[in-house]
Formats: structure tokens, sequence, C-alpha cells
């Protein structure tokens, strides 16, 4: 595995690994009885994510900004390889972050610190949206995670196609 690659799938496995955390709430608000308990551990859980320091944000942040940088490296080599795995992982990680960006950062803030006119119905729905743009972004971030294990795997079966090439083109000049 490269430096790149690495780059690539570290922040990929560090965030999969904080939505799985999450996800021990989000499918109880998504998919189980929403009770009021259930609501309850909701805005709790996701006021103390709001509440995190600011150290715990920059990491955040920054591991999004290494998944960047690691998916743009890899993608500054334009072959075949880089087009097709690290280009559709390129525009799956940006989907990702466009969502985060605009569901998850005003959504949390809204369960968090609601404003006057929010109602307990206003922050049920917004936890709920939550957790549903949690679910997106875990398969966003697993779709990479496979195209990453496709690019590879691809990779491994054209090295010894490109060696039966080469030598049936020896063998080819050898007969001339």
């Amino acid at each position: 595995m490269t430096f790149k690659q690495a780059a690539v799938l570290a922040p990929v496995s560090f965030f999969l690994g904080i939505l799985f955390i999450c996800f021990n709430v989000d499918h109880k608000l998504l998919w189980g009885d929403l009770s009021e308990a259930v609501i309850a551990d909701g805005f709790s859980f996701y006021t103390t994510f709001f509440n995190s320091p600011p150290a715990i944000k920059a990491l955040l942040h920054g591991m999004i900004g290494v998944g960047v940088l690691g998916l743009v490296a890899k993608l500054h080599k334009w072959d075949d390889s880089a087009m097709f795995f690290d280009g559709s992982s390129l525009g799956v990680y940006v989907f990702a972050i466009a969502v985060y960006t605009a569901v998850i950062c005003p959504t949390s803030k809204t369960v968090a610190i609601p404003l006057e006119e929010d109602t307990y119905s206003d922050r049920t729905e917004a936890v709920r949206v939550l957790a549903a743009a949690n679910v997106i972004i875990m398969i966003c971030l697993g779709l990479i995670l496979t195209l990453q294990a496709g690019q590879v795997y691809a990779k491994r079966l054209e090295v010894p196609a490109v060696e039966e090439e080469s030598k049936a083109l020896e063998k080819e000049k050898k007969d001339q």
C-alpha cells in the first residue's frame, strides 16, 4: 500500500468508525419505535457531539482534508485506474462532504441549541434527519472503500496481462 492510498483509507476508516458509533443511536431513531427515551437519547448524544472541544472538531476537519489531499494526490497520476477508481472516489467523497456541510452541521446546531421558535417536533425531525444523513455518509464511505479495493484488485489483474502481452510482442518480433 502506498502513502497516497493510506491517506485515503485512514480518514475513510476513521469516519466509518465514528459513524458506526453514531449508528447505535441512529438505527433507533430511523427504524425503531420512536419513544420519548429514544428521542432523548438522540438529543443527548448529538448535543454531546456538538459541544465537543475545538480540538476534536479540528481533528475531524483535518481528517477530511487528509482524505481530499490523498484522493487528489492519487488522481494526479492520470491513468485509467486513477480516472475510474480515484475520480469516482473523489466524487463520492465530495458528495459526503457536501452532506456533512449542508445537513449535519446546521441540523446538529438545531438539535443542540434550538431557537426559540423551534418546537419539540422540529427538534425531533432534525435529529432524525441527522441520523439519515449519517447513514447516507456511511454508504458513501463504504463505496469509497469498495472502489479503492477494486482498484487494487484491477492492478493485480493487470500485471500478468501486461507481462503476457509483452511476451507475445517479443515472440512476434523474433518471428519476423
